[in-house]
C-alpha cells in the first residue's frame, strides 16, 4: 500500500482527501482480512489511501499510543523549533519499534507528496487535516468541542512532522522506498 501511495501519490490531485469507493473498499478489505491476494494496483489510488486510512484508524491504541496522546499534544506547545523536534524525537523513542518503522514510511509518502503539492495540492496543512485522525485519537471518548480541539491540535502535530520529517526521522528517510 505505502509503496503504491508513494509511487502515486504525488501526482494524484486530492491523495488522502478524496474516498475511494465504499463498497470496493469494504470488499478488499474483506479480502485482505481474510489473507487472500490482492492487486491493489488494479485499483484506484484513492481505494488504496482510504483502505491505509482504515488500516491505521484500527492499529489498537493508534500508532503515535493513546498513552502518550497528553504528551504528544503538548508537544506543538513547548519552545521553538529545535526543542519541538527534540521532544517529538523523544515522544518517538518511547514507540514500539514497529510503529516507529511504519511512522517513518508513512512520512516517506507525506514527504514525497508534499514536495509535489502544487500538482496535486496537498501540502502538509492539507496532509494533516485528512491523515491526522488516524494516527492519534484520546485513549477515552469526549464532547465534540473537546474532540474537535483536540483535531486541531493532532492536525498542527502530523503538519509539523511532516514538514520537518527529514530533521526528525533522518535524511534517509526521502530514499526509503529505493528508485521506485
Amino acid at each position: 500500500m505505502l509503496s503504491l501511495l508513494y509511487q502515486e501519490g504525488p501526482s494524484t490531485e486530492g491523495i488522502f482527501r478524496r474516498s475511494g469507493s465504499a463498497k470496493t473498499c469494504k470488499e478488499l478489505k474483506e479480502k485482505l482480512d481474510s489473507g487472500a491476494e490482492v492487486d491493489l494496483a488494479c485499483e484506484s489510488i484513492f481505494v488504496t489511501a482510504s483502505l491505509f486510512k482504515d488500516f491505521l484508524r484500527n492499529i489498537p491504541g493508534s500508532i503515535l499510543s493513546s498513552q502518550l496522546c497528553d504528551k504528544w499534544i503538548s508537544v506543538m506547545d513547548q519552545g521553538n523549533n529545535e526543542e519541538k523536534i527534540k521532544n517529538i524525537q523523544r515522544l518517538i523513542e518511547q514507540l514500539p519499534r514497529a510503529n516507529v518503522v511504519l511512522l517513518r514510511y508513512i512520512f516517506g509518502v507525506l514527504h514525497g507528496i508534499e514536495m509535489r503539492s502544487e500538482e496535486n495540492h496537498m501540502n502538509a496543512f492539507n496532509l494533516a487535516i485528512c491523515i491526522a485522525p488516524s494516527l492519534l485519537w484520546p485513549p477515552v471518548s469526549s464532547t465534540p468541542d473537546t474532540e474537535n480541539e483536540f483535531t486541531k491540535k493532532i492536525s498542527s502535530l502530523v503538519q509539523f512532522l511532516t514538514e520537518n520529517c527529514c530533521r526528525i526521522f533522518g535524511e534517509e528517510i526521502t530514499s526509503l522506498f529505493g528508485e521506485i
